[in-house]
């Protein structure tokens, strides 16, 4: 099932976000769902790697965070979608560079809406890869 997220005022690219990499992160969120979050970090969360996985969680708690205003888990939703979907720049398959668009996107997004990133979002994240990668 997916999501549907209205956005508000769509911000203007964040500095050193190309208008490429921020329409690609809006045209992916309509293929954000939850359970297919759940299903692709489960079950790449060793391949994507440590970061990749930290990355995505840190936007995932903060998109699910009420004080997250609508224009930021638009932002979220459309890099958390781009990130479970199976058409991507670079296959997740491809060895060694599979998921580094996928870091890429994710690292936007998080620069775009860092300041509604909060510590208690970063340190959920930590210690949920912690569990994964023991």
């Amino acid at each position: 099932m997916s999501t549907n997220h209205s956005t508000m005022n769509d911000p203007a690219p964040a500095d050193g976000l190309s208008t490429e990499t921020a329409e690609d992160i809006k045209q992916h969120e309509k293929d954000y769902s939850e359970a297919g979050f759940w299903k692709k970090i489960t079950q790449y969360a060793k391949k994507a790697g440590e970061g990749t996985i930290t990355q995505a969680l840190k936007l995932y708690y903060a998109a699910k965070d009420p004080d997250t205003p609508a224009w930021a888990k638009t932002t979220i939703y459309g890099a958390l979608g781009y990130f479970i979907s199976p058409i991507d720049a670079i296959p997740d398959f491809t060895p060694v560079l599979g998921y580094t668009d996928d870091f890429g996107v994710l690292a936007a997004a998080i620069g775009i809406v860092a300041v509604h990133i909060k510590e208690a979002h970063a340190e959920q994240a930590r210690q949920t890869v912690k569990r994964w990668f023991l």
